[in-house]
């Protein structure tokens, strides 16, 4: 089930809000003009699953979502440690770089069709923690600031959409707020009140 965790951009050892309630992290989000929807999960993605064969799994959801917000490109990232050699340089070098603030030109949409993956959403004076896991169907829109915590020991399979080409492109703020974050096994460690 997702966690929202909220905290000031200048206390990330206060947490304002931590939930798993739906609604509440749907209002609480929509107030930031970011919605989370959720999918119905279809299987396991095993290793060796294309990434065509993983978006054909959700096609229906994938071509409406797509004709609904103008979407036109659609792919997959998958990350399995246990059929990926070198996993760990891999995934250290990946994390280091989306454990940065930046911001897109367009909205970053991900559906996570398999594991956790936590995305901070810097906005105004607080930081948004939401950690999605599978079913939930992330859109943030352009321009917002923030970043991705994939974990130590990444697995996931995620479906992006974008609108352009260079859509995914990151313009990095050079802020280090993220640095004082929880990272996602902290978050996931952490008690839920």
């Amino acid at each position: 089930m997702t966690l929202l965790q909220v905290m000031p951009d200048d206390a990330p050892d206060r947490v304002l809000l931590r939930t798993r309630d739906e609604k509440e992290i749907d209002h609480t989000l929509r107030e930031c003009s970011v919605r989370l929807r959720r999918w119905p999960v279809r299987g396991t993605v095993e290793p060796g699953t294309t990434a065509d064969e993983l978006i054909d799994r959700y096609r229906s959801e994938v071509d409406e979502l797509c004709a609904r917000e103008g979407l036109r490109l659609v792919d997959a990232v998958q990350f399995h440690p246990e059929d990926t050699p070198g996993w760990r340089e891999h995934a250290a070098k990946a994390r280091e770089v989306f454990l940065e603030e930046h911001r897109h030109s367009e909205d970053e949409v991900r559906f996570f069709a398999q594991g956790v993956g936590c995305f901070y959403l810097h906005v105004g004076s607080r930081v948004y923690a939401v950690v999605c896991e599978a079913g939930d169907l992330l859109s943030v829109p352009a321009g917002t600031t923030h970043w991705f915590d994939m974990g130590p020991r990444p697995e996931f399979c995620a479906v992006r959409f974008f609108e352009r080409e260079n859509g995914w492109i990151g313009d990095f703020t050079g802020d280090p707020i993220a640095r004082h974050f929880p990272r996602l096994d902290a978050l996931l460690a952490g008690s839920c009140e």
